[in-house]
């Protein structure tokens, strides 16, 4: 990187800057330059294709510039810089030169941008985090955005990413993002391996390695089949598959790097179903998230339309007939709980009852199909990213098959997950095991217009019913509870997002709790994930465990 790039790079930095006189200065220079820019190519004519961004037009530079600045006029949490950024593409725009616009509304293709925005504006602590989190990156990313519902558990998540991609640690910076863009691929995301294939240049990558996974190093290459076991079939892994990969002689892993490589393919897994269940749409200044076309006569786009940001009274119209047709879903559940509650503290049933009752939810969770699994074919871009594009999820057990029951007195994160993960990654085991216990206990004792509502039983239930479709059990837990809590829509929508989230569909999203509110969907996610990251990481680490003894 020469001088002038560097000067650049920290420029936009600066941006970052909780000093507002830095970001004015930093604000300053990169207006001079945009400027100096677009006087030197003068107002486009109107032959210019509308992309402009074509490789090798001298105003391809330009246009990555002023998707940046888009980008910052929308997201960035200080307002002196959103000011400025919009006062500066106006500037470009009256001198001739196509600005672009977004595409679509909003951090979500689910979620109305409006209530998204408004969390940071009434909320203080979620400001702060957003503040920090653009700090670090350079960007505030949708994922936060929409996060945001919940700032006790995004200050977690953020600080636990952090330290996963940033701070010392057993693998090389980009070995990680590598890692990232493998797990992420698994599941078509193209939203997080976009993200992470600049991260991984930004950090001195070799280009030739995104190509394709037979251009990475054969110690990566044999991360494939731990990647592809992990994502769709856990159970499947054996001490087999962790020998395979620590005596692999000259590409061998350590147990250390392994961990490492363990907890980021667990994490981007999860966090791929969190990115298709709440429909989180592409970054604004990235492909596919900000168009040069000049906007139809009618001003909205079919993305606006479809999220429902172009015409609110249509969409209040609509939600007010769905709160009609559903009126009291919200009681049934709450009764529900109730009477389940009375029963625990009337009796309990038997050990053999509990495990009964486990196997009958377990073969039921299989008779539940994924969004009428439909086939999804991967694009090139990001199948390449991996091996075997066919193997995919699989249930549990089935056609006679008998895969055993991983019982959680036996095997559990707390007594032994957590232990093997901090002695081999200190402190990743102590941020994983606060981010789990975040989600999982996370509550504001409300349900859709209810307050004072313990909803301790429901969570539970939503996260049992997860580790149950990947066969782990627990024995104190009473199984017949998932079927009076969750309805079928509910366990349509866990299960594509858990096992088969590129499936996930905005129909899906609206037809389970349809009382209830968007921040409340969002917690579910949060649950979902967390759960599937902890039942991946089970697996992998008992695995793991079974190898050292």
């Amino acid at each position: 990187m020469d001088i002038q790039d560097q000067d650049a790079t920290a420029r936009w930095e600066a941006l970052g800057s909780r000093d507002a006189r830095s970001r004015g200065t930093a604000m300053e220079h990169i207006s001079q330059e945009v400027m100096r820019r677009v006087e030197s190519i003068g107002p486009i004519p109107a032959t210019v294709p509308s992309t402009l961004a074509t490789a090798g037009h001298p105003t391809s530079d330009l246009n990555d510039i002023l998707a940046r600045l888009l980008m910052l006029s929308k997201r960035c949490p200080f307002d002196d810089v959103r000011e400025r950024c919009v006062w500066l593409l106006q500037n470009v725009q009256d001198f001739g030169v196509r600005i672009p616009r977004p595409l679509g509304n909003g951090p979500s293709r689910f979620i109305p941008e409006k209530e998204i925005l408004q969390v940071s504006k009434v909320d203080p602590r979620t400001q702060s985090i957003f503040e920090d989190a653009f700090a670090a990156l350079g960007r505030l990313d949708n994922i936060s955005l929409v996060m945001g519902f919940h700032p006790q558990y995004l200050e977690s998540f953020l600080r636990t990413q952090h330290y996963l991609l940033q701070m010392d640690g057993p693998l090389s910076l980009h070995y990680r993002h590598y890692i990232g863009i493998m797990a992420a691929a698994r599941h078509q995301c193209s939203y997080l391996v976009n993200l992470h294939v600049n991260d991984f240049l930004q950090v001195g990558g070799d280009s030739k390695w995104l190509n394709g996974l037979d251009g990475a190093p054969q110690k990566l290459q044999a991360l494939g089949e731990l990647n592809k076991i992990l994502a769709h079939r856990p159970w499947l892994l054996t001490k087999a598959h962790i020998e395979h990969l620590l005596k692999a002689e000259e590409h061998s892993w350590s147990l250390a790097e392994l961990i490492h490589a363990v907890v980021l393919l667990t994490h981007y897994h999860s966090l791929a179903s969190f990115t298709f269940g709440c429909g989180i749409t592409p970054e604004i200044h990235s492909d596919g998230g900000h168009t040069f076309r000049p906007p139809s006569l009618s001003q909205y786009c079919v993305c606006d339309i479809a999220n429902g940001n172009g015409h609110g009274h249509l969409e209040e119209r609509r939600g007010n007939h769905q709160v009609s047709e559903v009126s009291g879903e919200v009681e049934v559940l709450m009764e529900r709980m109730k009477q389940l509650q009375e029963c625990r503290d009337e009796e309990e049933a038997s050990q053999e009852e509990m495990a009964t009752r486990f196997e009958r939810e377990k073969t039921e969770s299989m008779l539940v199909a994924t969004a009428e699994d439909e086939e999804c074919v991967p694009s090139r871009d990001v199948s390449r990213h991996f091996e075997d594009p066919s193997y995919g999820y699989k249930d549990f057990s089935r056609r006679g098959e008998h895969v055993p029951t991983f019982r959680v007195q036996d095997y559990s994160w707390e007594d032994h997950g957590y232990s093997l993960v901090n002695r081999l990654y200190p402190d990743v085991g102590q941020l994983l095991d606060e981010k789990f216990q975040m989600a999982y206990n996370l509550t504001y004792n409300t349900m859709a217009m209810h307050k004072d509502v313990d909803t301790s039983m429901l969570r539970r239930a939503i996260w049992n019913y997860i580790h149950c479709m990947f066969g782990i059990r627990y024995d104190d837990y009473d199984y017949g509870e998932i079927n009076q809590l969750l309805d079928r829509s509910f366990k349509v929508y866990i299960k594509t997002m858990v096992c088969s989230p590129e499936k996930t569909t905005k129909r899906m999203y609206e037809s389970f709790w349809k009382q209830f509110q968007h921040s409340e969907k969002v917690h579910v996610n949060l649950l979902l994930m967390e759960a599937r990251m902890q039942a991946e990481l089970l697996y992998a680490l008992r695995a793991i465990t079974r190898y050292m003894t």
